[in-house]
């Protein structure tokens, strides 16, 4: 069987459209994911009002404490909280189209 060029060039556009297919698809194979970046596992906090922010990635709803809050398009997200002396759980969970979820959780404490 002799080198072809004509199914080298089909081969090797299949080949692209795979690489190019599986990149588009990344984010439906990695599912939904959310991060808390204002504030540190354990961080202690010296005034009730607080501000917990984040980052949420591939997601069709996000909540907080179990209530529904938003993201801007880029997928940042904001909310003011108030929170009790002592120990409070603060959970975000997310949720994908095909119904995978996430959640990130801290503690964060008021002395």
């Amino acid at each position: 069987m002799s080198f072809n060029p004509r199914y080298a060039f089909f081969i090797l556009i299949f080949v692209l459209l795979a690489i190019y297919a599986m990149y588009q698809a990344r984010f439906l194979i990695l599912g939904p994911s959310v991060t808390i970046t204002s504030h540190e596992d354990g961080a202690v906090v010296s005034g009730p009002l607080i501000t917990l922010e984040g980052l949420a990635k591939n997601i069709s709803w996000i909540s907080l404490n179990g209530r529904q809050i938003f993201t801007n398009e880029k997928g940042f997200w904001s909310e003011k909280l108030i929170v009790a002396t002592g120990t409070s759980i603060m959970t975000v969970r997310v949720k994908d189209r095909l119904g995978r979820e996430s959640e990130d959780e801290i503690r964060i404490i008021l002395k």
